[in-house]
């Protein structure tokens, strides 16, 4: 079913909204629903497929195109189809460089329209700004050196150039700047605040790929950043809700984040054994999945 899938979506132009978005979405479900041997298999097809990645790189362009003023509070069919498109992409450039598959087609992407889309948010959608936060997880993983994508448009925002890298910082993390890190930081958290579950954990997972991306290439500039004062503030925040628990997912990721950074101004000892009191006191087997999950991955780390 791939090939005419596939094919069908290359005779498609973006506006056909209502053909390419199921066709997007069983691509997407291919991908992660199949065995590994399959999986790699899928990949090769849909990377072999010239047209169909010409409809994608439409379709991911069109994310800055379709942007009015005023954009309704219910997902469009426009919005819907680029959550799928992000969706995918992010898919491919993880499997592509999984499986080291050859590429026939690159995709382009201004990377300063990626972080806008984050740091300045312009009423989008949260599926969609959750599926551009997947892309961005995968590029910042693959260290901005994927085969499969070329990165445009680095070092600058909102329309005006940045200077060149004027500290080393700036040449250690290219092609991201420093003002570009602090402002996504400072998105991330924002939009943390907003307690929306399925934004939580994209903005959780955005900012634990961000710090892993930059211990790797300053590690003095990772620990700053997990350090920062506000995150403490933001802890709090996350706490002051109807349910006060340590035990909610995104606020045990964030504190194994801390604990793993060694940021002992955010998290003390105090709160760590907050945390191992109430999960000694609480039933672990009722627990949902992703609260187990966060709780295991705390305490390794503690």
């Amino acid at each position: 079913l791939l090939f005419p899938v596939c094919n069908l979506c290359g005779k498609c132009r973006p506006r056909d909204t209502d053909l390419l978005q199921p066709s997007l979405n069983f691509l997407y479900w291919s991908l992660h629903q199949t065995t590994p041997c399959s999986q790699q298999r899928a990949v090769a097809v849909l990377l072999s497929n010239v047209s169909f990645l010409e409809l994608l790189q439409k379709v991911l362009d069109c994310t800055w195109l379709w942007s009015p003023p005023s954009r309704p509070a219910y997902l469009s069919s426009e919005d819907a189809l680029l959550c799928s498109g992000w969706l995918l992409v992010a898919s491919l450039l993880l499997y592509q460089h999984r499986y080291n598959t050859e590429v026939h087609q690159t995709l382009s992407v201004d990377f300063t329209e990626v972080l806008n889309a984050v740091i300045f948010r312009n009423k989008k959608p949260i599926l969609l700004l959750v599926s551009i936060m997947q892309f961005l997880r995968a590029v910042l993983r693959q260290n901005f050196s994927s085969s499969l994508l070329v990165i445009v448009g680095q070092n600058t925002a909102s329309g005006a150039t940045q200077p060149q890298p004027s500290s080393l910082q700036d040449t250690a993390l290219h092609p991201l700047a420093m003002q570009q890190v602090f402002s996504l930081v400072v998105s991330l958290q924002n939009l943390l605040v907003h307690k929306d579950l399925l934004l939580s954990q994209a903005v959780v997972a955005c900012l634990e790929t961000l710090v892993e991306y930059l211990y790797v290439k300053n590690q003095d500039v990772a620990l700053h950043v997990a350090s920062q004062p506000w995150h403490r503030f933001l802890l709090f925040t996350l706490l002051s809700g109807g349910q006060k628990s340590f035990l909610q997912p995104e606020v045990l990721r964030l504190m194994t984040l801390f604990v793993r950074y060694q940021s002992s101004n955010i998290i003390s000892q105090k709160e760590i054994s907050q945390i191992i009191q109430e999960a000694a006191e609480a039933n672990i087997a009722e627990l949902p999945e992703a609260t187990s999950c966060a709780l295991h991955l705390f305490l390794s780390q503690v």
